[in-house]
């Protein structure tokens, strides 16, 4: 049974990560990014190979191939991504960061992970309060 506690420690999770949220709209609104650019060249960068499939970032964000395809046009567009045919598939695109989409992710994961520090305490406060609950 969910009681009082349970309740105020999900909605102080739940606060601090909008906050975080909020926080991260506004870094990437004032770099000239979207919150979709950013989770995408995030996904580019972290991709266990060296390229990343057009396929792999839609299944990464959980978008549909055209969209997908929308969003890399938009990064293509602003200098941030660049795709490349696959040499083994031609109808696979390849995808990876520009070094000007490096730097600008460089500079955007800064900011988040600073962000993302200062509302540690407020996030970790509430998991403590719901671990100590159990389920």
């Amino acid at each position: 049974m969910v009681d009082q506690e349970h309740y105020l420690g999900l909605a102080g999770f739940r606060h601090a990560l909008r906050q975080f949220i909020a926080a991260s709209e506004m870094i990437n609104r004032a770099a000239g990014t979207t919150q979709q650019q950013y989770q995408a060249m995030l996904a580019i960068k972290t991709w266990p190979y060296e390229t990343m499939s057009m396929k792999d970032l839609a299944d990464q964000l959980l978008l549909t191939h055209h969209a997908a395809v929308q969003l890399v046009n938009r990064l293509a567009r602003s200098g941030l991504a660049q795709r490349t045919a696959s040499a083994d598939d031609r109808r696979s695109v390849l995808l990876t960061l520009t070094p000007k989409g490096d730097a600008l992710l460089d500079d955007l994961a800064a900011r988040h992970l600073e962000e993302m520090l200062r509302q540690e305490p407020a996030l970790s406060a509430s998991l403590r309060r719901l671990k100590r609950m159990g389920p």
